[in-house]
């Protein structure tokens, strides 16, 4: 049976994966990632559902839902939605508050976003207008590759000569990959190129922000660590620790203001002394 303390549970709604948390007034006590396949409400569904089988509570047993990411709307059960900018906002403050540039990359799009000391999102900037930069592009260059989507970071640290790779656009550089392998490239050289390219787009965005560290990394592509030492390079900085997996930054971040919010509603029913 479940322990006699408030929940509450944030769900993020990816283009590749869904992820939810379940918080308490403590701690993180489960979080669940999926792939979100072509139904997003599902997914959201049941990535909830996953969290809360782990630790036995039931959907009543949530005091507040908060749903994020693209996928929110679909979230018809949420009893609130909020853009994923607070949320990995929120997330990464939680974890470590001296961070103050967060770099998400996740499945169709990468953001910057800079920090305020109390963790509100001060500035970002976001590329949501091209796959390039995104899981979905590392998806697609893997397939040409043959690669295993998992593996890209290992392989390019193997590279000696990282190949230029001078398309941005998914299409073109799919075309690009496959005439460099049959040029004889090593593989490894051509991944630590798309790392390279994808580091210098993103990292540009930061430098119209302004550089304002300490810098986390987070998303499902911040687990890629050619990509992550790319970035490092190219902005001649070093990522500091978020102590959670990067890919539920977005869910923590909903969980966190589900547990705000009611809070706050408690206290503002909550009888006045006389």
């Amino acid at each position: 049976m479940p322990k006699a303390q408030a929940v509450f549970t944030g769900i993020d709604v990816g283009s590749l994966t869904a992820k939810s948390v379940l918080l308490n007034n403590e701690k993180i006590i489960s979080y669940s990632i999926i792939e979100t396949g072509d139904n997003p409400k599902q997914a959201g569904e049941t990535v909830f559902e996953n969290v809360l089988n782990e630790c036995g509570y039931k959907k009543e047993d949530v005091r507040q839902v908060v749903g994020t990411g693209y996928g929110r709307v679909s979230l018809s059960f949420a009893d609130r939605t909020i853009t994923e900018l607070s949320c990995h906002a929120t997330g990464v403050h939680y974890l470590n508050p001296g961070i103050r540039t967060v770099i998400d990359m996740g499945g169709q799009d990468s953001k910057v976003i800079t920090l305020n000391g109390d963790g509100t999102m001060a500035q970002f900037a976001m590329n949501d207008k091209c796959a390039a930069g995104t899981g979905r592009f590392l998806e697609v260059m893997a397939k040409a590759l043959l690669i295993d989507l998992e593996a890209l970071g290992k392989f390019s640290m193997d590279s000696g000569k990282p190949c230029d790779i001078n398309n941005t656009c998914t299409v073109f550089a799919e075309s690009e990959v496959v005439s460099l392998l049959a040029a004889g490239e090593h593989k490894a050289d051509i991944v630590a190129g798309l790392h390279k390219g994808i580091a210098t787009r993103v990292g540009n965005m930061v430098k119209r922000l302004g550089l304002r560290g300490d810098f986390a990394f987070v998303g499902g592509v911040a687990k890629n660590a050619g990509l992550k030492k790319a970035l490092e390079e190219f902005l001649k900085i070093r990522f500091s620790s978020v102590d959670a997996d990067p890919q539920i930054i977005g869910a923590l971040g909903a969980a966190l203001l589900a547990r705000e919010r009611y809070k706050k509603m408690t206290f503002e029913h909550a009888p006045m002394d006389v």
